[in-house]
């Protein structure tokens, strides 16, 4: 009994849960996370997409059993060896699916909608636009950019044009990064093909990707250079709430241009590891490699202290 629950959990994939924190990105940049009545939302909102997402895990698994076993790591996932039977693996996707949409139902209309666009999105990935070139990696991207509008749809509040383009500039980035390691992971072991784990590999050149690569890792960073610069202040800032004779010129300073650093090293660092072959799993890479794992940590305490402390 605890194999097969330990197979569930590692099939339901939690690591990739960390996808759906793209929600609380219109909470976090509009100076309203300690907000309640949005957090609470928001969180709801977390919740059903990642029961949605492991709904199409399972589902995705069940549908790639072949490929993964010649995958040279995919091959030890619980329904590719056999510790998940497949009728169970079915049955475990149709529940998530079904939670993650009555949860998304009792938010709202609009984050139900968006919730049903995002699983059909997802189960269309998984049933034949994967194996479509480009338009696999416009799929990933497409359900990351749901994720930042269910976000807005849970609370009601809006991002900036900026912030949503830079969401795009970097979906695309680290979709094109997998797609990049995978085939550098590939390419090093000898007797697998690219299209035996999966058929888009084989259309897709190291050249091209690289240069996919450079392109959005270049657009994230500018987009997101613009989002800094342009942007106006949310809010007054609880550092300055009382002092403002003292320091009226601060808030309309553009301190968010500070975090541009950490988002640079953060490009470079994820270029650095996309080239080594250990791009594959975005979620993997942000939880264990030291270097980036700091980076974002570092970027968000600035972020919060920035919006929340001086309110710019």
């Amino acid at each position: 009994m605890g194999s097969l629950l330990f197979a569930i959990i590692k099939t339901a994939r939690p690591r990739q849960w960390l996808k759906n924190l793209a929600l609380f990105a219109t909470i976090l940049m509009t100076g309203h996370i300690f907000e309640g009545a949005a957090f609470s939302s928001t969180l709801l909102g977390f919740i059903a997409f990642c029961l949605l997402s492991s709904s199409n895990y399972v589902f995705n698994d069940v549908m790639d059993i072949d490929h993964d076993r010649k995958h040279p790591f995919k091959k030890f996932r619980p329904i590719a060896s056999g510790d998940l039977p497949k009728p169970l693996a079915y049955i475990l996707s149709g529940l998530l699916v079904v939670s993650g949409l009555i949860i998304s139902f009792s938010i709202n209309k609009t984050f139900f909608t968006l919730s049903i666009i995002f699983i059909l999105l997802e189960y269309s990935y998984t049933l034949f636009l994967k194996h479509i070139t480009v338009i696999d990696i416009l799929t990933i991207t497409a359900a990351y950019f749901i994720r930042v509008y269910a976000g807005e749809a849970a609370t009601g509040y809006h991002i900036s044009v900026w912030i949503a383009l830079a969401t795009l500039s970097l979906a695309l980035f680290l979709a094109i990064g997998k797609r990049r390691a995978e085939l550098t992971l590939i390419q090093g072991y000898k007797g697998t093909l690219p299209n035996e784990t999966r058929s888009s590999l084989s259309h897709y050149s190291e050249r091209l990707l690289d240069t996919y690569t450079a392109m959005f890792a270049n657009s994230t960073f500018i987009t997101y250079a613009f989002y800094t610069f342009l942007e106006r202040p949310v809010n007054q800032g609880f550092f300055f709430k009382g002092y403002t004779m003292f320091t009226q010129d601060l808030p309309d300073r553009k301190w968010i241009m500070i975090t541009i650093p950490f988002v640079l090293y953060g490009i470079m660092r994820y270029m650095q590891l996309i080239y080594e072959g250990k791009g594959e799993s975005p979620e993997k890479i942000l939880t264990t490699d030291k270097p980036l794992l700091t980076t974002v940590i570092l970027w968000s305490v600035c972020v919060v202290l920035i919006i929340y402390g001086i309110g710019a």
